[in-house]
């Protein structure tokens, strides 16, 4: 659904005060925790935030990805624990759902994820299968009117939370690759389905990621999303628009860095003047600026290209890895702006420091995206 500018703009006025007032006084509180407050939550569900993109017919807001990557850009600006709450109900929890689900699986489950009743995990990786997606390894056979799903997956966003998993599966074992993998819908409570202990992780306190595990779990055949041997391309595509999203978080979280770091150059005081007098750390200033100014527009070109009903494969790459390479940059300049100030706690620019390092790594590390670009090039000159 296109929202004229002035809802879009009260939208996101009303998301910024959010995150301003609610988000950012606690965030230091939800590193130490390890856990977002429910009370937060709850305020979240209030605002519609789990269900930003689901349709509007099954109770969502439906947004375009262009204000969507708006919206993303405020939640940047605090802990990233946050807007991983909702996250995977946005994007690759829900889209496969949305875009490849029958009616009677987006009746059934779309308005509670909309609602934030239903959390959502996207099961794809594994101890053998990350970067190389295609070897997944974990079973689903066929057996009359249902699958059994045997394996593991590693890492898995939400999935403490999570009450419903789309989970990649291998369904045929004769055959090698993305072609024998089928993508399922499957429930929390379902037999020999659990879920392991939240790792303990470099930084984004506050949003967890656990194994989970199959032992002969029973899936209807009702559950199965899209046909058999299509999940690799439901993920690929599930893909390109949650590359755009952290793209756009990425690009919020530099945003704070750079004002944080601003600020602080503002006040501190060496050799008789400002820091922000030195040139030296103007370089790094203008730098931070420029790679977010660049980020920025790269990620809202790709959205309204999307928006447009074209592919955006190569441009979601491209936004993904610049943006999170660049945010990692502007985080290091912030420490080093801050000097001592940005290696201690009491600051915060540590914590986000360690926050922003995971971007380059999931939806597809740096090296995987850049080997996206290259194909998609490569295919069009091939024409």
């Amino acid at each position: 659904m296109a929202y004229d500018r002035e809802i879009t703009q009260e939208l996101i006025s009303v998301i910024a005060r959010f995150v301003e007032e609610k988000l950012r006084p606690i965030e230091a509180q939800v590193g130490e925790d390890d856990a977002v407050p429910e009370a937060i939550i709850n305020q979240m569900k209030e605002l519609g935030l789990f269900g930003l993109t689901v349709p509007i017919k099954y109770g969502g807001l439906d947004l375009t990805m262009e204000v969507e990557c708006l919206v993303a850009f405020e939640f940047g600006r605090t802990s990233p624990a946050f807007s991983s709450c909702f996250g995977t109900n946005v994007g690759i929890g829900s889209q496969g759902l949305i875009l490849f689900g029958s009616e009677a699986q987006k009746q059934k489950y779309l308005p509670q994820i909309a609602s934030g009743e239903l959390v959502t995990s996207f099961c794809l990786t594994e101890a053998e299968a990350g970067s190389d997606s295609a070897a997944v390894q974990t079973r689903a056979q066929r057996v009359g009117d249902h699958y059994v799903l045997t394996g593991s997956k590693r890492y898995i966003t939400n999935a403490d939370r999570a009450g419903l998993f789309t989970v990649m599966a291998r369904t045929d074992a004769d055959v090698k690759g993305a072609k024998g993998v089928t993508a399922f819908l499957v429930e929390r409570d379902s037999p020999g389905l659990s879920v392991g202990k939240p790792e303990k992780k470099m930084g984004q306190q506050g949003a967890h990621i656990c194994d989970v595990y199959f032992d002969a779990v029973k899936v209807p055949v009702e559950n199965r999303l899209g046909e058999e041997g299509a999940g690799f391309k439901l993920a690929m595509q599930v893909l390109d628009r949650g590359r755009l999203h952290i793209a756009s978080v990425c690009v919020g979280l530099a945003e704070r860095l750079i004002s944080d770091s601003l600020n602080y150059a503002l006040k501190r005081q060496q050799f008789g003047k400002p820091i922000c007098e030195h040139q030296l750390i103007q370089a790094m200033l203008a730098d931070s600026k420029t790679e977010a100014y660049a980020a920025k527009a790269m990620i809202l070109d790709a959205a309204r290209l999307k928006d447009g009903d074209q592919s955006i494969t190569l441009e979601a790459a491209a936004a993904k890895y610049y943006a999170s390479e660049m945010v990692g940059r502007v985080a290091d300049r912030a420490v080093q702006i801050l000097g001592g100030a940005g290696y201690v706690v009491d600051y915060g620019i540590e914590r986000l420091y360690r926050d922003v390092r995971i971007f380059r790594i999931y939806e597809g590390t740096s090296q995987i995206q850049q080997i996206v670009i290259a194909r998609e090039m490569i295919k069009a000159a091939k024409g």
